[in-house]
């Protein structure tokens, strides 16, 4: 039984892995940017929402506040920050989301205090019951996974299905090819980092459900997210979803079996392998051509 629950346990928190890496895999298919602020702006979407929440409203109307507030503020990123910053260098944007992960995180601790606080979750937070023995998931995270699933079930239907995503995914990959062909590159661009910017929030929603929040809570996540996004190929929705859980089965077993201290190497092994065998994620569709 000590195995099926840390496995339970594993899976609940890949998928808040899974969640995030979600995030990432929309930014850099519509962008080709790795969005490392993509954290501390869920967690400013996430402070808006438990304003809202402590102030009498209920927990959906912050939850749908927190949503469109992650619209506005990865469209005004787009076009107030990063439109303006050299993207010849490939680099340059990555070290600019960096740095407005830093300012982000100041501005947070500014207006909504450093102080540890409490964000209800939707559901309950007790393990299923069966017989005398308690599983290590609840209906809080049977919500996370529900949510997870439909949103990668979504962007596979964006990018795979529907004129839009085609669009996005030309922006990311060539823009003047795209403009030349009648894109509007920049709205499509804003656009992407808009939806993004949802997905983050949507996370940053899932994660907080039930636990303490600060302008830090998020930290954590960045790393075993990239690694799960990495893992399962940032082209890949489905890599995102897939790498998420095994992210979060092996950290489980790691943590339970041989120590909570080892986690993070772990997390670098892991990562490391995957980059050794497989550079694209195991569910990459791109292969390699001699010019």
């Amino acid at each position: 039984m000590q195995l099926i629950n840390t496995v339970l346990g594993g899976l609940s928190q890949g998928m808040i892995f899974a969640a995030f890496a979600l995030a990432l895999v929309l930014i850099w298919q519509s962008t080709r940017i790795v969005n490392f602020a993509q954290a501390p702006m869920a967690m400013v979407t996430t402070f808006i929402a438990l304003t809202l929440i402590q102030n009498g409203f209920s927990y959906w109307v912050g939850f749908a506040v927190a949503l469109l507030s992650g619209f506005v503020l990865g469209a005004l990123t787009e076009r107030l920050i990063i439109r303006y910053v050299d993207h010849d260098n490939h680099i340059n944007p990555v070290i600019l989301t960096l740095g407005f992960f830093i300012v982000l995180h100041a501005v947070a601790a500014i207006v909504f205090g450093s102080d540890f606080r409490s964000f209800p979750a939707p559901f309950g937070l007790s393990g299923f019951q069966i017989g005398d023995t308690t599983l290590a998931i609840t209906p809080n995270r049977v919500f996370t996974i529900v949510v997870v699933i439909i949103v990668m079930a979504l962007l596979r239907l964006l990018f795979l299905k529907t004129d839009l995503g085609l669009t996005m995914r030309a922006a990311a990959f060539n823009q003047e090819v795209a403009r030349i062909l009648g894109v509007r590159v920049n709205r499509v661009l804003t656009l992407g980092w808009a939806l993004a910017a949802v997905v983050g929030s949507l996370a940053g929603l899932l994660i907080a459900g039930g636990g303490l929040v600060h302008p830090s809570y998020m930290d954590g996540v960045v790393v075993y997210g990239f690694v799960a996004a990495v893992l399962g190929g940032l082209d890949s929705p489905t890599g995102a979803v897939v790498g998420g859980l095994l992210v979060g089965v092996t950290l489980a077993l790691v943590s339970g079996y041989l120590g909570s201290g080892l986690v993070p190497l772990a997390a670098l092994i892991v990562l490391v392998i995957v980059l050794l065998v497989r550079p694209g994620g195991l569910f990459s569709t791109s292969t390699e051509r001699t010019v």
